[in-house]
């Protein structure tokens, strides 16, 4: 997806992540998920760590620890 059309989306994103990631115990492992799957959505060949914190300005730790700690 484009810059745009995720900004278009984001509503929709949010409200998906909210039914996906709903199972999880803690807000930010909730709100890490949505930024997780915002990345994935976004542009950009790599989608590992490092290069998909850096497109969505959040810290790859958190995205890290996101993905090693949840379920």
């Amino acid at each position: 997806m484009t810059p745009q059309e995720l900004m278009e989306a984001q509503e929709r994103l949010a409200v998906f992540a909210a039914e996906v990631f709903a199972p999880l115990g803690r807000v930010d492992q909730r709100r890490w998920g949505e930024w997780y799957v915002r990345g994935l959505l976004g542009e950009g060949r790599r989608k590992s760590m490092e290069p998909m914190a850096a497109r969505l300005g959040v810290d790859r730790q958190g995205l890290q620890q996101f993905l090693a700690d949840s379920r």
